[in-house]
């Protein structure tokens, strides 16, 4: 069998995502595949933060005999094992990871009715453990008369 490492077109309309595949050179484009060895996002703003590979697998890959496409090779050789763009990367993933940090926001304020209904609610299972002690102490009363 014949094995290429080439990508598998996901996503939606106007929304491309890849993966990075290994796959029989005779399937279709978005087929079967033997394993998943990546992502490939285009749309995503940094441009070194676009591709994440498993390495060791795509290099067990190569080393029995399967080809990359061009696109695929390309990605290899920026950030594969040895990469050009290792350390552009890493620093586009931690520039996307501080991106993404926001405080959250505060938690909703419940309407005036809800929150009563929930006093009620909250006050009623304190009420009945109240009763049961007392019916406790009645009866105790009435055993010793």
């Amino acid at each position: 069998m014949a094995v290429r490492i080439r990508m598998k077109k996901m996503g939606r309309t106007h929304r491309p995502f890849f993966r990075v595949c290994a796959m029989d050179k005779r399937s279709p484009r978005d087929g079967r595949v033997i394993e998943e060895l990546g992502t490939y996002d285009p749309m995503c703003p940094e441009t070194d933060a676009r591709v994440t590979l498993k390495t060791e697998r795509i290099d067990y890959w190569l080393s029995v005999g399967a080809q990359p496409s061009d696109k695929v090779a390309t990605l290899i050789k920026k950030y594969g094992t040895n990469g050009s763009h290792l350390e552009a990367q890493q620093a586009a993933m931690d520039r996307l990871s501080k991106r993404k940090d926001y405080t959250p926001a505060p938690a909703p304020v419940k309407p005036a009715k809800k929150q009563e209904e929930e006093v009620k609610a909250e006050a009623a299972p304190e009420a009945e453990a109240a009763e049961p002690a007392a019916e406790e102490a009645s009866s105790e009363e009435t055993a010793s008369e």
